[in-house]
């Protein structure tokens, strides 16, 4: 009988992303034979208080499901500690999960894809990462392909690659200035990763995932990536913990089974590097930032 690796799904206080992202995992080929776990996070100030109540209750009445269990931290814990959490208790217990939020929106064959790379890669120890969504919209890429590089979005991993997970910010640090990596990692100094992390140690944000991406990269392990997105972010509307206004990351979702290739020799494919260089150089330059602000400006947007 085929085991199915369990979903993790992190929620706070957004209940209208929620449903968008409830209906289309309900509607996933897999969703009524797979587990599912929710982390629901407490209020982290008294204005977010009626958002996560109208989470919880939302919660408990989803269905389309092998089983269903809620996770409801009594005390704010902060996106970074409770995926770190959930994602280390559960992965040792079931040896692999999907890991999503909610502010994803998945097509139909997302967890069929998912449980098929986790089963195709479970073996090879330099593929610990399964990324299912594709923001570059580059048609160069192929179906699938491998490269040092973690995205967050509607992923997946095995107990044996999440052992090399370092949350010590500083130390990764060290290792990749010391290791002479500062500019691989950020993919030839096309986007500041490498910052990411500094501002992670100065306590100015609480990336898991820029810690995530580091660990993995410093251990020369990769990540399967998709050409074709199964998933679209639906919170860059200002709504989420670390995303601003803008659709620079938005997709268009495959609609179709993905199929799983086993690449042979295992190893980083330069050209879907070069892809996304070339996207990050086109979207991060000085004069793509520039002119990104003075519209949302126009617009009255004032964040990020």
């Amino acid at each position: 009988m085929t085991k199915y690796a369990p979903i993790l799904l992190f929620v706070y206080n957004r209940p209208e992303h929620l449903k968008q992202t409830m209906e289309t995992l309900q509607n996933n080929t897999l969703a009524a034979e797979s587990k599912l776990y929710i982390y629901s996070d407490a209020a982290r100030k008294d204005t977010d208080e009626a958002a996560v109540a109208e989470v919880r209750n939302y919660i408990h009445k989803i269905t389309g499901f092998k089983s269903i269990t809620l996770i409801e931290r009594e005390k704010n814990w902060g996106l970074a500690r409770n995926i770190i959490d959930g994602v280390t208790t559960q992965v040792n217990r079931f040896g692999r999960v999907i890991v999503m939020e909610d502010d994803l929106i998945t097509a139909p064959y997302f967890l069929q894809f998912m449980n098929d790379a986790l089963e195709t890669y479970k073996d090879e120890p330099r593929v610990g990462h399964i990324q299912a969504c594709d923001f570059t919209n580059d048609p160069s890429l192929p179906d699938t392909f491998l490269i040092k590089f973690t995205g967050s979005w509607g992923w997946a991993t095995w107990d044996r690659a999440w052992k090399y997970f370092n949350p010590d910010g500083k130390e990764l640090l060290r290792q990749l200035e010391e290791r002479n990596l500062t500019r691989r990692f950020d993919l030839n100094g096309n986007y500041p990763f490498t910052r990411m992390l500094r501002r992670q140690i100065e306590g100015k944000n609480n990336s898991w995932a820029i810690r995530w991406n580091a660990s993995l990269f410093l251990a020369d392990i990769l990540s399967l990536n998709t050409g074709r997105s199964l998933i679209q972010n639906i919170g860059f509307d200002g709504s989420g913990t670390n995303c601003g206004g803008g659709g620079l990351y938005s997709s268009t979702l495959w609609m179709k089974p993905l199929p799983i290739e086993k690449w042979s020799p295992i190893e980083e494919n330069e050209k879907a590097r070069e892809a996304f260089a070339r996207y990050y150089h086109r979207t991060n330059c000085f004069m793509a930032k520039a002119i990104r602000r003075i519209k949302r400006t126009l617009k009255g947007d004032f964040g990020a």
